[in-house]
């Protein structure tokens, strides 16, 4: 049997030093993505790393963690609007409830957007996740 999510939970990405950041489960898109600004790749041992900064709290912008990855890929992605961008893609840990798991996520501009995380299918199927569009937060409350 499934576990149920709602249309927005509490998650943490704990590698990347992100205790509590409310994301939009969203079963329209394919990939994850992460809200991210100031990206900056560099080489680390001999591999392609990104530093970028993302906003913790969509209330209070000034909030700002910088966090480092190293790139798992760079595709190109069409958005909801149907714009093509070129994204970095990294691998991270994600804890929503009690699922924890590794999943692929996008960083990419999410400025306009009320939610600084968007937890795609993808990363659904992989926990075995189902969600109830008329829930929010039933992995847990703020």
């Amino acid at each position: 049997m499934s576990e149920m999510v709602g249309w927005r939970e509490w998650v943490s990405l704990p590698e990347l030093g992100i205790q509590r950041l409310k994301c939009k489960v969203d079963t329209g898109a394919k990939n994850s993505a992460l809200h991210a600004f100031g990206l900056e790749p560099f080489d680390k041992d001999g591999m392609q790393w990104i530093r970028f900064s993302i906003h913790t709290d969509e209330q209070d912008l000034s909030q700002i963690q910088i966090c480092e990855a190293k790139v798992n890929d760079i595709r190109a992605v069409t958005d909801s609007s149907g714009n093509v961008s070129e994204r970095y893609f990294i691998r991270t840990r994600i804890q929503i409830g009690e699922h924890r798991l590794k999943i692929s996520v996008s960083l990419t501009s999410r400025d306009t957007m009320t939610y600084k995380m968007l937890l795609g299918r993808t990363a659904l199927r992989k926990a075995g996740l189902l969600v109830n569009p008329t829930k929010s937060f039933m992995q847990g409350s703020e």
